[in-house]
């Protein structure tokens, strides 16, 4: 049900909404926002210390209101967070205009040199590998695990592929990757916090050390660190060293860690709803429907902040300048005001506007290359392993903010396995 009109909002008091840290909320969200959009399209959350917009309405207007943006406010103390707050002080995703279109506008600049074109044939062939993998894994074994062999290694494969990260170094990256957004959740313990600024540390080394390489280099190669160091604005500007390190990383963060949640809560969704998975294999030609429902059913960003410029009032909901508000997307995707039986997994849904990707100014840059890795991935499991199933219980993740899984054992039937 949606948001009762005209219903009076309220401030949701301690634990009526939800416990971000709640493994059973974590295990299936969706009944909690369900009733918390029945009651309000904003509620006050004192755990988080903000307000939360639960419906598609609501979230959309925090994504796209101008009054409300990405302020960032460096991690505290600051003597223990320099490598991290520095990544996000120049990331393009923290700023604001103007700092955020000088950013925006030369990366996309670099992105518009061809990059995702010339990496779709790639990206196809290297999921169909992997997929091959996976069936090799199941008929030694009986059972393998997607997560680990397709999709965590084909999004970080892609994204350093992309940049021009070396082979070797690939698992390293992802290792700190992990560590640095784990500091996105609300209870990250003070260990977790050492790990995330540790993994800033190196990552910023590593990038600082590579970039000098590049420099010195007579023939840059054909990826996108050299089109970001080469890049410049209208006026002549270059992006810092800074800003290219914090930008690198933001691309390697998001182009892994929401394309694996992607193709991981994807594919468990398919494998709980048969005849969706099976239309899919009746009909390849769905694929593309079939990765924007699934972004919709399972988004892997649940959560979206921003600051109050000025003070502004959202759905009725009142937030002072400074104040904090965020858009809650899973919920957004569930929202009958916007979805015909959102709860229901139509892989053909269309039209489709979720908001996984974000909205407005930040709109994720990397979205035309996510979709293409979730479309290979899928496509290369319909033709190789038709008969996929579940061969256990999928172990989650803790985390709210990032929605994902660590662990999906699969198995398929050894009489109509393909592979080609």
């Amino acid at each position: 049900m949606g948001h009762t009109v005209g219903k009076p909002l309220r401030s949701t008091p301690d634990g009526s909404a939800f416990d971000p840290a709640d493994r059973s909320f974590l295990a299936d969200p969706y009944p909690a926002f369900a009733a918390m959009r029945h009651e309000a399209a904003v509620h006050w959350h004192s755990r988080l210390g903000y307000a939360v917009a639960v419906t598609h309405a609501a979230c959309s207007a925090v994504l796209r209101h101008r009054s409300l943006g990405r302020v960032w406010a460096d991690a505290r103390p600051v003597e223990q967070f320099t490598a991290f707050n520095l990544l996000h002080r120049n990331s393009l995703l923290e700023n604001e205009p103007p700092v955020h279109g000088r950013l925006r506008g030369l990366v996309a600049a670099a992105f518009s040199r061809g990059h995702v074109e010339r990496l779709r044939p790639w990206v196809t062939q290297r999921a169909q590998t992997l997929v091959n993998q996976l069936a090799e894994q199941i008929a030694a074994g009986d059972c393998a695990d997607l997560l680990a062999t397709l999709a965590a290694p084909l999004p970080i494969e892609v994204i350093a592929e992309l940049l021009g990260i070396p082979a070797a170094d690939r698992a390293m990256l992802q290792l700190w990757s992990n560590s640095i957004v784990k500091m996105y959740e609300s209870d990250l313990d003070p260990s977790g916090q050492r790990n995330a600024e540790q993994a800033a540390v190196d990552f910023t080394a590593y990038l600082r050390d590579l970039l000098t390489q590049r420099r010195k280099l007579h023939q840059p190669g054909n990826d996108l660190i050299n089109d970001l160091v080469a890049v410049t604005d209208v006026g002549g500007g270059h992006l810092s060293e800074d800003e290219l390190v914090a930008t690198v990383v933001l691309l390697f963060m998001a182009g892994f860690e929401a394309s694996v949640n992607v193709v991981g809560n994807g594919v468990l969704a398919l494998m709980r709803h048969r005849d969706q998975w099976q239309r899919l294999i009746d009909n390849p030609g769905l694929t593309a429907s079939a990765v924007e429902e699934l972004i919709r059913y399972d988004s892997p960003l649940q959560l979206f902040e921003r600051t109050a410029t000025t003070g502004v009032t959202i759905a009725g909901y009142p937030v002072p300048a400074g104040g904090k508000i965020a858009a809650l997307l899973g919920s957004a995707g569930r929202d009958p005001h916007a979805f015909v039986q959102p709860d229901r997994l139509d892989i053909s849904r269309t039209p489709n506007p979720h908001l996984g990707f974000g909205a407005g100014i930040h709109y994720c840059i990397g979205a035309p290359l996510a979709r293409i890795e979730a479309q290979a991935a899928l496509l290369a499991l319909c033709h190789h392993l038709p008969t996929l199933e579940l061969a256990g219980q999928p172990r989650q993740r803790p985390g709210f903010v990032i929605r994902g899984l660590d662990q999906l054992p699969i198995t398929a039937s050894a009489r109509r396995r393909v592979i080609r």
